[in-house]
């Protein structure tokens, strides 16, 4: 099973190509594809590809796209081509996420993965430190002040190199991890002015967190630019957050690699060191 290609969905992504260049240091044979990869993949056009970067894979890494469905008929594809063991990136706790309307996109996702005849994992992911030096709140950091609908309740961010050292590990060790669901955090929870908080301590920029209603941060949004239906999506998230669903910690991290998650701070001091919040 390990002499098969392991293809790498979103391979230009957040971990897609995190994940991509540590199976390459491990002399894993890869396919890295995305929409913008020589290996070309569309979740939104399976005639586009699906069959030919399907070809001669025994293993996927299963970045999930942002909408219910497609996963399902990508499965079936892959069951058909030989596939033998898909892991997917989904979120933390999302089967306590009840009838909110977040997350409909990796439920789906997950429903398609586990309900498949294959050798299936699936990491669930909390939200990732490094939103804070990229996409979608590293320029707001750098203009001096966060705005979100977040008050006391505590996230548990993992450091989105921790998601990828567990991803390259199961990807690599077959049969040791079927049928399991791990929840990826960090070591403890901090409310999001905690982390505005470090941030600004350790990188020297005053920045302060605002706390604002949801229905001032969809508006936000959108006058940023985000669609409607995009920027009502993340709102939801924090409806969600808000309740305390995803609060909650693992050692999930360190079963899987045997040490502790990286720290948020180790992530502040990486990103000061970085001059992600240089104005």
């Amino acid at each position: 099973m390990s002499n098969g290609i392991t293809l790498v969905l979103g391979a230009t992504g957040n971990t897609g190509r995190r994940v991509a260049a540590r199976l390459r240091l491990r002399d894993t044979p890869i396919r890295a594809a995305s929409r913008s990869s020589q290996a070309l993949f569309d979740w939104f056009h399976p005639e586009s590809g699906w069959d030919q970067v399907l070809r001669g894979v025994t293993t996927v890494y299963v970045v999930p796209p942002p909408v219910p469905g497609p996963v399902h008929d990508f499965v079936a594809r892959a069951e058909a081509a030989g596939v033998r063991r898909l892991v997917l990136l989904s979120g933390h706790g999302a089967d306590d996420w009840g009838d909110s309307a977040f997350g409909l996109d990796m439920r789906s996702a997950e429903d398609a993965v586990r309900g498949s005849a294959l050798e299936w994992t699936v990491l669930r992911a909390s939200n990732f430190a490094q939103n804070f030096g990229g996409h979608p709140f590293r320029a707001p950091l750098a203009a001096g002040e966060l705005a979100l609908p977040a008050g006391a309740v505590p996230e548990p961010f993992i450091d989105i190199e921790d998601v990828a050292d567990v991803a390259a590990a199961v990807l690599s060790e077959p049969g040791r991890h079927a049928g399991r669901v791990y929840e990826l955090t960090g070591p403890r929870g901090l409310t999001w002015a905690e982390a505005v908080e470090l941030i600004s301590r350790a990188s020297g920029v005053p920045i302060v967190y605002r706390r604002i209603s949801l229905a001032e941060y969809t508006a936000t949004l959108v006058q940023e630019g985000w669609g409607q239906d995009e920027a009502q999506h993340l709102t939801e998230m924090f409806v969600l957050l808000e309740r305390g669903t995803t609060a909650w910690t693992t050692d999930d991290v360190a079963t899987v690699l045997g040490r502790a998650p990286r720290t948020f701070e180790n992530f502040v001091l990486r990103a000061t060191a970085a001059e992600a919040w240089r104005r």
